[in-house]
């Protein structure tokens, strides 16, 4: 059969975005900018610079937003093209362009398992990336992209990991785990939220993923938690049972923005990652923290 490549990433955004109330009645939380871009772009934009020809979206009913922002906007283009903004107007007709994106509801909050499992009739049985909105990750090389390389190897699930202080792990995923090369660790479990002094490591799952088209018929065989959510770590549970599944470690900054602290600091990251702003607010902070 050959190596598979991955073609296809499945985004779940259907969350209610609840930590960030109240700016999230009315918009979704992945259409939060940092600085002048929702962070759902830079996630395209990951997956697009990764080599992904197809994108599924999952959405829920108050995300018409996110289909908007990526669709074409010819009011928008008449109003900057009477105003004389021309690059304005290919930066907007570059994001409509960004991606074939496909749109799929899901009807009721039922997970980010559930999510997954809405988007099974758009994956034709391959493998397939996700990646969660929460997470995003400055670097050089793509985090999906250095995913993607341990996939090509293994040909096996892989899983993002950081390394986490470990007075936090009680805050995330960990895995169980055995190094094999350079970035790459073999999972033999994954602990949601450990204690500290029960944790197997320090090194924190991700939101990205790659998963064979196997996790979906484990999904479906998933227990619904007692929130009545289905959840892809307790699939990722069972298919670990029937096969390998792999982590890798890759090289990059992460910011877990669906936290507001740590989207206060990914704000401050990329603004300064910015040559037209970054002289002026580096100032800015200076002065400010001095006054402090």
């Amino acid at each position: 059969m050959g190596n598979q490549k991955i073609t296809k990433a499945v985004l779940p955004v259907a969350g209610l975005g609840t930590r960030f109330l109240p700016a999230t009645i009315a918009s979704p939380k992945e259409m939060l900018p940092l600085v002048d871009k929702p962070v759902i772009q830079y996630l395209v934009e990951e997956a697009v610079e990764s080599g992904i020809k197809e994108l599924v979206m999952i959405t829920g009913r108050t995300k018409r937003a996110i289909e908007d922002h990526f669709d074409y906007s010819y009011e928008l283009e008449h109003t900057l093209r009477t105003r004389g903004k021309v690059d304005l107007i290919k930066e907007i007709k570059n994001i409509s362009q960004l991606a074939q994106i496909a749109y799929v509801r899901q009807k009721e909050p039922l997970g980010d398992g559930h999510a997954i499992l809405c988007a099974e009739q758009l994956l034709c049985e391959e493998p397939f990336a996700v990646l969660f909105g929460d997470d995003l990750v400055d670097s050089k090389t793509p985090c999906l992209k250095q995913l993607m390389e341990v996939f090509d190897k293994y040909q096996d699930p892989v899983i993002a990991v950081a390394e986490v202080p470990e007075d936090e792990v009680s805050r995330y995923g960990i895995i169980k785990c055995e190094h094999l090369e350079n970035n790459t660790f073999q999972i033999f479990d994954l602990i949601e939220k450990p204690k500290t002094e029960e944790a197997p490591s320090n090194l924190a799952i991700v939101g990205k993923y790659i998963v064979t088209p196997d996790i979906l018929e484990d999904l479906k065989r998933v227990k619904p938690s007692k929130d009545g959510e289905i959840r892809l770590i307790d699939g990722l549970k069972k298919l670990i049972k029937k096969r390998p599944i792999y982590a890798c470690k890759f090289e990059g900054t992460w910011y877990s923005t669906g936290h507001k602290l740590d989207f206060l600091k990914a704000t401050v990251a990329y603004a300064l990652k910015r040559e037209d702003l970054a002289p002026e607010f580096r100032e800015f902070l200076k002065k400010y923290l001095k006054d402090l």
